[in-house]
């Protein structure tokens, strides 16, 4: 079964429940011990809210989470393989994140350009844009420098939506967003579980999170 079918929630008995499972997880810088994890397990299709102080190692752990970044120690299995998986079934999306120096439509199908896909671009980038809130023909044509930072932070989204992934990381994703663009990203994000994405969202904003039903992994730095 292809990672576009299990995305979409297609059942597979020989499939194992778990998505993710860290060991012994340890990621040093210099002196300093970022993040260190006995165990980790998150089954498909959840939502994990990665919660604590600044410093605690949050983003570091989405980096190692996403094939980013190696541990110092220990292992990150995926789908019960370890080892790095295909990069479009774990992505990550940056608090800041960047945009090529293309029209919306050109972001949002880049990644699919990359993989080989040359047909049904348009229908699918419309799919993508609409689960993050925007009316895709109002948006498409519309170039990355006339996006304000929230309508930036969706198209990146959106972007990451086209490839359904089997995880989505978030790092702070309304992180200085106003209201409607936390709303529409909150909506993504459910969209996405519902069929079949397993999110991972790092972030301070507990209002937010609480109405995703989210399970939580509390990290004390």
């Amino acid at each position: 079964m292809s990672a576009r079918e299990r995305a979409l929630g297609c059942e597979d008995a020989a499939a194992p429940r778990v998505l993710y499972e860290v060991r012994d997880l340890e990621r040093r810088y210099g002196e300093r011990v970022a993040v260190r994890l006995d165990r980790f397990a998150v089954e498909r299709g959840r939502v994990v809210a990665l919660t604590g102080p600044n410093g605690s190692g949050k983003s570091t752990l989405l980096r190692m989470l996403a094939f980013l970044e190696k541990p110092d120690a220990g292992s990150v299995d995926f789908h019960g393989t370890p080892g790095v998986p295909p990069r479009h079934e774990a992505t990550l999306l940056l608090q800041e994140p960047y945009l090529l120096k293309r029209s919306v439509f050109e972001n949002v199908v880049f990644g699919l350009r990359v993989r080989g896909r040359r047909h049904g671009l348009r229908e699918q980038a419309a799919t993508a844009l609409e689960a993050v809130g925007f009316a895709p023909e109002a948006v498409m044509r519309r170039q990355w420098r006339e996006l304000s930072g929230g309508e930036k932070q969706r198209v990146a989204l959106a972007a990451r939506l086209v490839l359904r992934p089997l995880a989505l990381l978030l790092d702070e994703p309304t992180s200085n967003l106003d209201a409607r663009s936390a709303a529409a990203i909150h909506h993504a994000v459910l969209e996405a579980v519902r069929t079949g994405t397993t999110v991972i969202v790092a972030s301070h904003d507990k209002a937010w999170l609480e109405e995703l039903d989210a399970q939580s992994l509390v990290l004390g730095g």
